[in-house]
């Protein structure tokens, strides 16, 4: 049991209060918007578009929001240049941690990532120090509630997908990145509800934490998620799920 998707039911819990704030929605924009720039604005030939797409209306995001998104990003409106960046390095026990980032200042943004790292006990690294430690999966996570084991691994292979993993109290379904939409789609086809579903750098091997490190490695991440540019956090860190609702208990 590593907690990855418990990890991934909470942020999904937590993104739907940051939406009334508009955090969330600033952060699917920006996604969109290099998403547009980098693969058009069609989201039928362009797979990263339709992926933030399907975040977008899960947020209830307005469709006005999302066109302009669109067009600022095949430069049809004016709007911000955002370059997308990486941050590798380390946190509390050896974990290694990937940063996902959007910004429109790198000289901003690095110290400040890197300050994050320092404060809760890591180190941001070289390019490159980690990310060999991960792969690019599509990856969605489902409650054990709601579906079980056989049908769904059934589902999830006839769509393209690769695996299903028992994760605690949820499933976890990995597919190539090409076929996430196709998987999350026959899955909601057959009236399953989905937690979380994105294009995720999932770990090779984990690192075991518990006590005082893991609640710092908790600790870490959160910081770096609420950060205006960070766009995705991953980490190899295993930790009991409950060890993940003690640190939600106390933030």
């Amino acid at each position: 049991m590593s907690g990855h998707s418990k990890w991934h039911t909470i942020k999904h819990k937590k993104a739907a209060a940051d939406a009334k704030r508009g955090r969330v929605f600033t952060k699917i924009i920006k996604e969109i918007t290099v998403a547009a720039r980098c693969g058009g604005g069609d989201p039928n030939g362009n797979p990263r578009l339709r992926t933030v797409l399907a975040a977008a209306k899960a947020a209830n995001m307005p469709k006005d929001n999302i066109d302009k998104a669109i067009k600022k990003g095949t430069g049809e409106l004016p709007g911000v240049s955002y370059e997308e960046l990486s941050y590798e390095g380390y946190g509390p026990g050896g974990v290694a941690v990937y940063v996902n980032a959007l910004t429109d200042n790198r000289n901003r943004t690095l110290p400040e990532i890197r300050h994050l790292f320092a404060k809760y006990g890591g180190n941001l690294g070289e390019s490159n120090c980690v990310s060999w430690m991960f792969e690019k999966k599509g990856y969605i996570v489902v409650s054990k509630a709601r579906a079980a084991e056989d049908p769904l691994l059934e589902v999830v292979l006839e769509a393209g997908g690769e695996d299903v993993r028992d994760d605690g109290a949820n499933w976890e379904i990995l597919s190539p990145p090409e076929r996430l939409e196709q998987v999350r789609e026959a899955i909601a086809g057959k009236g399953i509800e989905i937690v979380s579903a994105e294009v995720s750098m999932i770990p090779k091997n984990t690192v075991k934490l518990e006590g005082k490190k893991a609640q710092q490695l908790l600790s870490m991440m959160e910081g770096l998620e609420e950060h205006d540019d960070v766009q995705n956090v991953w980490a190899n860190f295993d930790i009991d799920e409950s060890e993940i609702d003690e640190e939600r208990a106390a933030s």
